[in-house]
């Protein structure tokens, strides 16, 4: 039997009509209150639409063909699940395992990663192992400093610095972003802050910045009384100007498609932020679908795969039983 493979991601409304149904996935079936459903109905209006269904879908043609292409084909089936919106989960294993799967690998589409933070991608996978028993499951942990994603954000960086006139770019300053989280979720497991900060870290390196150059800061935080980390993108800016910078470049080390996080939180709100300032902000192209990074994917498929393979062999002599995840 072929290998399934499942890209796992959290979904997106498409239009501002989805709004109200992604919302309440997301709130656990309890309807969204009214002033949340049409502040983010503006921000969809503003965009309008999230492509994060569509590039999702091409990230996994495109990782199916990268597979076929060094393994052969009939080796890997690849299918896409989110938590919030179609296609979900349920119907994406049952598709994989209609192909004649029996040992699905999941990885989700975001290479840093807590079984706390992201939680629900563990719960997403524990009902599948329950729904099907012959199937075996495992779900890829962080894969923040695998080569491959690496380079396909220094190839990001490297590009956004190009588009930026030559008389500019080599003193532009970088602020390497992440989704902000209640300060209170963290503190269960403050790695996953580590491996964000890794992940900058190794960024820069591998574009030569020097360090102080860049900084990493967060965006995205929700409207909620709670404490957020900080500081936010926002926040980082004032400093910069008064550095004498008048260009900076946003580049965020967690997202990996365009959404609304980045095609309203960057390149509407923290865009006016800093036009208020009279600072220019460029953002680095999102990953989607660029070769870099669907090599990266696919390094990170046959990594878990080999994982799988020799923890069978064990079993076969005696060994250790294969975690299910």
């Amino acid at each position: 039997m072929s290998t399934g493979v499942l890209l796992l991601t959290f979904g997106s409304a498409v239009t501002s009509a989805d709004v109200p149904e992604y919302l309440q996935s997301v709130r656990g079936g309890r309807p969204a209150p009214d002033e949340v459903v049409a502040e983010f109905r503006r921000r969809y209006d503003r965009i309008g639409r999230s492509p994060l269904i569509d590039i999702t879908e091409a990230q996994a043609h495109a990782l199916q063909q990268s597979l076929e292409a060094e393994d052969g084909g009939g080796e890997y089936a690849v299918a896409v699940g989110m938590l919030h919106s179609a296609p979900r989960v349920a119907d994406a294993v049952a598709h994989l395992v209609a192909a004649g799967v029996d040992d699905i690998v999941a990885v989700v589409l975001a290479p840093q990663y807590s079984p706390i933070i992201l939680s629900g991608y563990e719960r997403a996978t524990a009902a599948a192992r329950e729904a099907y028993p012959g199937v075996t499951f495992h779900l890829a942990g962080a894969w923040h400093l695998t080569d491959g994603w690496i380079d396909s954000l220094a190839e990001r960086v490297r590009e956004g610095l190009e588009r930026i006139s030559a008389g500019d770019r080599d003193g532009v300053p970088v602020i390497f972003t992440a989704h902000s989280l209640p300060r209170s979720v963290v503190e269960r497991d403050p790695g996953y802050i580590e491996q964000l900060q890794e992940t900058a870290r190794a960024v820069a390196s591998r574009t030569d910045l020097a360090p102080d150059r860049w900084q990493f800061a967060y965006q995205s935080a929700g409207h909620t009384p709670e404490e957020w980390l900080t500081p936010d993108v926002k926040d980082v800016l004032p400093a910069l100007r008064d550095g004498g910078h008048d260009t900076v470049l946003v580049a965020p080390v967690q997202f990996l498609a365009d959404h609304l996080e980045i095609l309203y939180d960057i390149d509407v709100a923290a865009v006016e932020e800093a036009h208020q300032l009279e600072l220019t902000m460029r953002r680095i192209e999102m990953p989607n679908t660029s070769p870099t990074f669907i090599a990266a994917l696919a390094a990170v498929v046959r990594r878990e795969r080999a994982a799988r393979s020799y923890t069978r062999a064990r079993v076969r002599e005696g060994g250790h039983r294969p975690r299910r995840a």
